[in-house]
């Protein structure tokens, strides 16, 4: 698991290799990962969207912009926390993701980011 604190919010990444997931050429992995945001803070926050860098093995790099996660824009109390699992194709068998979230003060509706740890995209039988 990685695990990182960026402007007052928790994050932690779970990876896993899914090496029975079909996809299309020309990518030959699929990765899921499930994120856990925690609010640290003493304000309610909105996660408006994300950005994220996706590096594969094979040398291509692509970026991501898009509206919060996974169809939803979560508010997130203090003391509370949101998990989502996503996933991602790469062609290589090895890759990294990071980037980060933007946040919506609700209380003085001022936006800021969090950042997102790197972690590596790599199947189990790479790293032994």
């Amino acid at each position: 698991m990685i695990e990182s604190i960026s402007n007052g919010f928790y994050i932690a990444v779970e990876t896993q290799h899914m090496s029975e997931y079909e996809i299309q050429k020309p990518y030959q992995h699929f990765f899921s990962y499930q994120i856990t945001i925690k609010n640290l803070s003493k304000q309610p926050a909105q996660l408006v969207s994300r950005f994220w860098k996706i590096q594969d093995g094979s040398g291509k790099t692509e970026h991501v912009n898009g509206l919060g996660v996974v169809g939803q824009q979560p508010i997130i109390e203090p003391n509370h926390s949101f998990t989502y699992t996503s996933g991602c194709p790469i062609i290589g068998n090895l890759g990294k993701m990071s980037g980060h979230y933007t946040f919506l003060n609700l209380e003085d509706q001022s936006t800021f980011t969090v950042k997102i740890p790197p972690f590596e995209l790599a199947p189990a039988y790479i790293l032994n």
